[in-house]
């Protein structure tokens, strides 16, 4: 994540969870995610970043799998 959507953030707290304020600023980043009912926890890696990571960093072997 490289950023919040603080008014999204705000409505979805005060408005969709009923939150007061002091309770909203209170929270996590990681509690507001669960209690949104967003999955916790880092997301699965996907192919296309897998392939950057090995293009990246290859393996300096000499070709035996280790």
């Amino acid at each position: 994540m490289n950023g919040f959507d603080w008014p999204a953030l705000l409505r979805a707290g005060l408005r969709g969870l009923a939150l007061r304020p002091d309770d909203f600023w209170a929270l996590t980043p990681a509690e507001l995610r669960l209690m949104l009912g967003e999955e916790s926890g880092a997301r699965p890696m996907g192919r296309a970043r897998l392939e950057e990571l090995i293009a990246a960093f290859p393996d300096a072997g000499t070709g035996d799998g280790r």
